[in-house]
């Protein structure tokens, strides 16, 4: 199992609105970047990652599993772009901050802080630990 970090524009997909879908979880559609939809691929089934707010916030915000792996995206016409489905599985007790991953000497070589414009990233083990930590999560799940 692996790690990723998911971004989104809170205006058109939220937290809330990704909570809203349930268990069955819903498209990460959308996504027309190759090394993004590249990522996507490589996601397996109950992969996990970090839901993040990508503007205005710019924030780890919630923890979502994929549910479904790499198939077309519906809102795809050319054929050439897939997505996987992910569902909520808890809120972060706090946000944490882009500023603050940056101001994180453990987390200098993740690709959100050397790549912020991916929307679709892997996150080691180890970011994954200190990420949940600065969020306050004192369980947080594992892939």
């Amino acid at each position: 199992m692996a790690y990723w970090l998911m971004k989104s524009e809170p205006g058109t997909w939220s937290w809330e609105d990704q909570k809203k879908e349930g268990a069955k979880g819903a498209e990460w559609d959308g996504v027309r970047n190759y090394q993004a939809r590249n990522n996507m691929r490589a996601m397996k089934k109950g992969d996990l990652a970090f839901f993040y707010h990508s503007i205005g916030e710019k924030a780890c915000v919630g923890i979502v599993k994929v549910v479904v792996e790499a198939h077309p995206d519906s809102t795809d016409t050319t054929g050439k772009w897939e997505c996987v489905d992910v569902a909520a599985v808890e809120d972060l007790p706090r946000p944490v901050t882009l500023d603050e991953i940056k101001a994180t000497p453990t987390l200098a070589d993740m690709v959100l802080v050397n790549n912020s414009r991916l929307s679709v990233q892997p996150v080691t083990a180890a970011e994954w630990k200190a990420v949940c930590t600065l969020a306050g999560l004192e369980n947080p799940p594992t892939a």
